[in-house]
This record gives structure tokens, sequence and C-alpha cells, in this order.
């Protein structure tokens, strides 16, 4: 029996999504769900246009010899989903979006004044997990990355790595949380590249930092297999650690793929680069926020914001106009004109985690007014057009962002 809390509790509480036997490690996302999946898409997307990122898409499949290029075949291949496509020949779903990132590089062919390049991806990935590792939203076998990759100049590195830092302690805190630590993760045992640059990614990641603030505890051979990397990792309600965000010097890929830019004296040279995201996983990280919030999400991500509530007949029609004028500013709202009693009505919006109740009764209708009840109780009484500056204050985007 799960806890009401587990974030598959509340996804069933919430009608926001289901697993099952046929589709292992992968997610129904019902409409309530998915919407909250693109409020938060929207979120990230909203940061990388902040962040000078170009948004692209790239191929689910790639074949053999981009994999053993790349180090995945070799690093990383008990974890891929393989096929064998026409002639024998080997494909695999990707885990990850670099060499396709890669490869729009190559047909870029940048010089300096295009340096740093950004690109960013909500790439949707597949990793063969062992079946008892699937564990909800948190371990799935398909999920989607924020994936972003920046490429650089060696002098422009360091500044890359700061605005990336700088940036994610107020994303997160959108989210409500506050508390962010950050590791340092150096080599793993097995890994591509040489010791030299292996010591030169090191130094460089770490160097940059320390110049930025962050104290890092740190986490031997955690590395990812072609560079070190800074996680950030956020504590919950119970003080329950969670790796989200991420950025990777990778000084492998680059050589591997035999990346070049040319620099002002018109001479090539190799550009470093920088693999980011913020969340990781979109799926594991609103696992992550259902537990945080116990379902009661912040006002902006709740996929139903605002539920009105007639409680006699002759208020269901001034209900049915209040929301029509809360959809059209913006509001994502409902209407309850079920014969059920208030007190019913109350315990069902809280159940869905509404944050918003407005009740509309034969008084309200006289003085063009509404009642607006808080989640936590609170309740106030307000003129039609307060009422609508109110709600519209609560529940935009904006007033996370």
């Amino acid at each position: 029996m799960l806890d009401e809390h587990d974030h598959r509790s509340l996804g069933q509480r919430l009608d926001l999504f289901h697993l099952q036997e046929e589709a292992p490690g992968m997610v129904f996302w019902h409409p309530r769900g998915y919407l909250l999946y693109r409020l938060i898409e929207s979120r990230v997307r909203q940061q990388m246009q902040r962040e000078g990122y170009s948004e692209v898409r790239t191929p689910q499949i790639l074949s053999q010899p981009i994999w053993e290029r790349s180090g995945h075949w070799e690093n990383f291949r008990e974890n891929m989903f393989q096929l064998v496509g026409e002639g024998e020949r080997h494909l695999a779903v990707k885990p990850v979006s670099c060499p396709g990132h890669i490869q729009l590089v190559h047909r870029m062919a940048p010089s300096y004044r295009d340096l740093p390049l950004r690109l960013g991806e909500f790439g949707l990935v597949h990793r063969n997990e062992p079946g008892g590792a699937l564990h909800g939203l948190f371990r799935l076998r398909q999920f989607t990355q924020d994936d972003g990759h920046v490429f650089c100049a060696e002098e422009q590195m360091r500044e890359e790595v700061f605005r990336f830092c700088r940036s994610l302690q107020s994303f997160y805190a959108d989210f409500g949380f506050e508390d962010v630590e950050v590791a340092f993760s150096s080599r793993p045992a097995q890994r591509a590249g040489s010791d030299e640059v292996w010591d030169l990614a090191e130094s460089l990641l770490l160097d940059a930092a320390k110049q930025v603030g962050l104290k890092c505890l740190m986490q031997p051979g955690q590395g990812a297999f072609y560079g070190p990397k800074l996680e950030f990792v956020l504590k919950d309600r119970l003080g329950r650690a969670w790796q989200c965000g991420t950025i990777q010097l990778d000084l492998v890929l680059p050589e591997r793929f035999d990346l070049s830019y040319v620099d002002a004296s018109g001479q090539k040279r190799r550009p470093m680069m920088l693999h980011r995201a913020m969340l990781g996983s979109l799926e594991r990280f609103i696992g992550i926020l259902l537990e945080h919030h116990e379902g009661s999400l912040p006002a902006w991500l709740a996929p139903e914001q605002v539920v009105v509530a007639a409680v006699s007949e002759a208020a269901a029609s001034y209900a049915e106009r209040f929301a029509a004028k809360l959809r059209e500013v913006g509001c994502r709202a409902s209407v309850d004109v079920r014969g059920e009693s208030l007190s019913r009505k109350i315990v069902d919006a809280h159940h869905a985690g509404v944050p918003w109740l407005v009740v509309v009764g034969n008084r309200e209708v006289e003085k063009n007014a509404l009642r607006l009840r808080r989640r936590d109780g609170e309740q106030r009484d307000l003129p039609w057009d307060e009422a609508v500056a109110v709600l519209v204050a609560e529940c935009r985007p904006s007033a996370a962002a």
C-alpha cells in the first residue's frame, strides 16, 4: 500500500498519470498531468530563451558508428535499446541527445564569431533500466531531458559556467525549493579520454565552481564517462536530497568527433563542450515536486487553478460568466454547479489540489461580488473586478518567474 504522499498515489488522486505493465518504465500522461508537464516545459523554455539557447530537435534513432564514436557503445551499451535495421545495420534508440547536437554543430561549421553556441532540446530518451530498478517517475525507461549543450572557446568556458550557476537558485525557488547543495563529481573508473585530458577538465571546472562561490561536496569517481560535472542537489520538505541540475565539462567528445571552429586568425581550434540540464528528467522532477508539495502545487503550476462553485441554481449562470472571465484573462478555471453541499465541493476541490475556490450564492449575485476561499481556508469577499485582479495576480506564470 502506497503512502498517501507518495507521488504515485498523488498522481492517481490528482488524475495526472498512470503506469501499467504493458509499458514498463513509461508514463501514460492524463490531460491534467500533461498540462503540468507542459507548464514546467514552458518555464524551462523561458529560461533557455533568456540565456540565448536555440531550441533544436534531433533523431530518436542513430546508427552504431555514431555511438561508437561517442563512446556510448563501449561504455553505455547495456543501457541502450538496440535495433537491427536493413542489411543487418545496427542502430540504437538514443539515451542522450549529445551526439545529435554534435552533428548539428558539424553542419553549422562555426567561426569564433558564432561562439558560444548554445543548443537546447527537450530530448525524449530511452534507457534499458532493469525491471527491478524502475520506480514510478523517479526511475523510468522513457523520459524527457531538458538537454542543453554549449560549444565555446576555452576563454569563454568559465563565464558559461557562471551564467548557469547564477540562474539556478531563483529557478528552483520558483518551484518551492530554497535549499540547494552542489557536488563535484570526478573521473570514473570506466571513462573515455586520457588522464591529461581529465586533469585539465577537472581543474578548469573546479576552478570555475570556486570562482562563482560554490562550496562543493566532493564525489570521487561519480563523473560521466566523458567529463567531470557539477551536480545541483535539492532538499525537499522531508530533508531528502535529489540530484537535478548538472553542468559537465567535456573535452573528450569534441576530440572524438573532430569538432572545430575557425579563430580570428583563420586557424582551426577545438571547442570545449558543456553539457547542462536544469531538471535532468522532467518526469522525475514532477515526482519530486509532487512529494515536496504533498500534491498542493503552487497556483501557477496547478493544472486547475480555480473552481467556481455555485451554491444555488440561481447562481449557476453568474458562476459560469465569472469562470469564463477568468479563462479569458488566462486563469485555468472550471465551474461546479452540482447539486452537492458547499462543504462537499470544498472537500472535492481540495482533494483535486485546486488552490482557489470561488463561492457564488444568491448574496454574491445581488452584490456583484464573489467569496474567494484559498486552499488553506482563508476567505475574503470581493467585488467582481477586484476578485478577477486578485486571482490573475495569484495564478499567472509571471508571478513565479
